[in-house]
C-alpha cells in the first residue's frame, strides 16, 4: 500500500493542524493505521494507532486528550487532528500501516517494526 501524508505546517502553540494520509493500491480496510513522529535527533516515536474499522483507538500518554484519530474506509483515508500543540509536538509526523492487529487489552501496535509501509512524512513546527 502507497501512503501519502499532507497537512503539515507551522503553528503557534495552542493552535490546531489537521493531518491526512491518503492510502492507494491495497485494501485500505485491511490495515491497522498508525501515526509515528521523528524530532530532529531522536528516534521515530509512536503517537496513535487505529482499529482497522475504525472502532479502537490506541494514544501514547503524550498526545492523550489533544490528538484525535480517524480514518474514513471509503475515501481511504486516515486523519490525526492535534489541538493544544505544545513546542515539543514539532517532529516530521509518519502515517503507517500494518496488519498487526490490535491486543486483548486495546493496546495497539507501537513498534516501528510492525509497520510494513510507511508515507513520507509531513513537517510539523509549533512556535512557542
Amino acid at each position: 500500500v502507497q501512503l501519502q501524508a499532507s497537512g503539515g505546517g507551522l503553528m503557534q502553540a495552542g493552535g490546531s493542524l489537521r493531518l491526512s494520509c491518503a492510502a492507494s493500491g491495497r485494501t485500505f480496510s485491511n490495515y491497522v493505521m498508525g501515526w509515528f513522529r521523528q524530532a530532529p535527533g531522536m528516534e521515530r516515536e509512536f503517537v496513535v494507532a487505529i482499529s482497522r474499522g475504525g472502532g479502537r483507538k490506541y494514544y501514547a500518554d503524550s498526545v492523550k486528550g489533544r490528538f484525535t484519530i480517524s480514518r474514513d474506509n471509503a475515501e481511504n483515508t486516515v486523519y490525526l487532528q492535534m489541538n493544544s500543540l505544545k513546542p515539543e509536538d514539532t517532529a516530521v509526523y509518519y502515517c503507517a500501516a500494518t496488519q498487526t492487529e490490535f491486543g486483548s487489552s486495546w493496546s495497539g501496535p507501537r513498534n516501528t517494526y510492525e509497520y510494513k509501509y510507511w508515507g513520507q512524512g509531513t513537517q510539523v513546527t509549533v512556535s512557542s
